[in-house]
């Protein structure tokens, strides 16, 4: 059996993780439930602040850090909003990150010190990017308060958006 090197390993994971994101892009024209959008969306609230985490530990970059620590904030802040909306209407909330967002965070985690970065800024543009279609669906669940939950979120996570595509635009190519 050939052995992997670490990096064509790397190359593997990333290639498998676009795939995934790749193939829920193309599900994201459809309808969704409360139940799967409150799932979905705090599952992708719990990665973002774990994700955050690790920047605020690897990252020498005091922009990224500054961004990171954005992450934590406005994210626990959300998510205690929808956790407190669930728990009104008996829909459970994700304690853990998703198997995706955990691979993603794994990636970042095998980087070294002088692309993590890059990685994560990438990383951060793909994941707003992804919960912005999910919070675009989420306006039209069929619960209202859930409906303005997502409507009155969505405006911070284009921002974040935003300041993620500048932040990564201005860090070295890997």
């Amino acid at each position: 059996m050939l052995a992997l090197k670490p990096l064509a390993l790397l190359a593997a994971a990333a290639f498998a993780i676009c795939a995934v994101s790749n193939l829920q892009a193309a599900d994201q024209t459809q309808s969704i439930s409360s139940e799967d959008f409150v799932e979905e969306a705090s599952a992708k609230g719990v990665a973002e602040i774990e994700t955050a985490k690790l920047a605020l530990e690897k990252s020498q970059n005091e922009a990224v850090k500054g961004f990171a620590q954005m992450m934590i904030d406005d994210h626990r802040q959300a998510n205690q909003k929808l956790a407190d909306l669930a728990k009104s209407k008996d829909l459970e909330v994700s304690d853990d990150a998703e198997l995706l967002n955990q691979a993603k965070a794994l990636v970042l985690k095998m980087r070294g010190e002088a692309s993590f970065d890059k990685a994560y800024m990438n990383n951060q543009v793909v994941a707003h990017r992804e919960s912005i279609e999910l919070f675009r669906r989420g306006v039209n669940v069929d619960d209202a308060e859930i409906a303005a939950f997502a409507r009155e979120t969505l405006p911070k996570l284009e921002q974040h958006l935003q300041r993620a595509e500048q932040l990564n635009g201005q860090l070295p190519e890997q």
